[in-house]
């Protein structure tokens, strides 16, 4: 079995793996973050990178040109070996907004993320890709819609997301049935099934109360959508649909097949598959074959890392995954065993 060992933040270190995996899916009111709660910006915009000199100016830019002035940049850098320190060491002389620098070895975008978090000074959180952009309205823009909600329902509200268009100006995906909407990250996802790249900002309270789970040992993927499907219990977003985010594709990217992308992040793909029979069930009827590929999945790659069947069933929590775990995991078994 594979050594990985996983902290839950505000709950410390657990090392064993399919204690790992049930530890992974505590409810966040129980994974508190203690930090100072004062602001000193509207936003802090948040940008993970990782040998990105090549690309990283395009966020200097984009900030550079917003309209809207009060924020900070809060860059954490993930073991960049290239030129990315005397980058931004220029930018921070020459900027007219404040950036703040943190260098940590490469532990993967989920604790940059953590640590953005339990960092930031602004009271908005925005997080902006080392390789993307965004129009020079963004700020103003998210701005405008968060004020449109009255004070007294913010409370109620996670943040403000939009659609993503690419470097041509295409929309990426599909738009909202309508600006606004206000609806959940689930609701979003399997009942209004709008599709493709999303982007806005979060309030940073609520980020500090519902932290990824941090896999410590291995530089593994742990998906966004764990947090978000939490968050979705108790907090609504507003949709609108103006394009706010310039997301690149580049053809020619390196990148890696599918397959060889979960034989290297395994665990990740547990805990997303969990969350989704544990935490997304409620909505099943709405996308049947989806969850049931995940049980599928789940199974497969606890199967990958050799936890036995019956740690695969305790470690669900909801009625209806472990029905669709317990019908499904002789295909994940055979799925593992042939290497598909």
């Amino acid at each position: 079995m594979k050594k990985v060992t996983l902290m839950i933040p505000g709950q410390g270190v657990v090392r064993n793996i399919s204690v790992a995996v049930q530890a992974a899916m505590v409810e966040p009111e129980h994974q508190p973050f203690s930090t100072d709660s004062g602001y000193h910006y509207t936003f802090t915009v948040f940008t993970p990178t990782h040998n990105r000199a090549h690309t990283l100016s395009r966020v200097y830019e984009s900030l550079k040109r917003q309209t809207y002035r009060d924020f900070e940049w809060l860059i954490v850098d993930n073991g960049s070996i290239d030129s990315t320190p005397e980058l931004v060491e220029q930018w921070q002389k020459e900027a007219k907004f404040p950036i703040r620098y943190i260098y940590q070895n490469n532990k993967g975008k989920h604790i940059a993320y953590n640590l953005a978090a339990r960092e930031a000074k602004g009271e908005l959180f925005i997080c902006l890709d080392s390789d993307d952009a965004c129009v020079a309205e963004a700020l103003a823009s998210f701005k405008y819609y968060w004020d449109s909600i009255p004070k007294a329902e913010q409370e109620q509200f996670f943040g403000v997301e939009c659609p993503c268009q690419d470097q041509n100006g295409k929309l990426i995906g599909s738009y909202y049935p309508s600006t606004p909407t206000d609806t959940n990250f689930c609701e979003m996802r399997y009942r209004l099934k709008v599709k493709g790249e999303r982007w806005g900002f979060q309030r940073t309270d609520i980020l500090r109360k519902f932290p990824f789970p941090e896999v410590i040992g291995q530089n593994l993927y742990v998906a966004e959508m764990i947090v978000w499907s939490r968050v979705a219990k108790k907090y609504k977003i507003r949709c609108v649909n103006e394009c706010l985010r310039i997301y690149y594709v580049d053809s020619g990217a390196d990148q890696l097949t599918k397959s060889n992308w979960v034989r290297k992040n395994p665990f990740g793909f547990i805990l997303m598959s969990k969350s989704i029979l544990d935490t997304d069930i409620d909505y099943f009827h709405f996308s049947p074959w989806f969850f049931i590929r995940n049980a599928i999945n789940y199974s497969r790659y606890c199967f990958y890392l050799k936890i036995g069947i019956t740690k695969q069933f305790i470690n669900l929590n909801s009625f209806l995954g472990r029905l669709l775990w317990f019908v499904t995991f002789p295909l994940g078994y055979v799925l593992w065993f042939t290497g598909v």
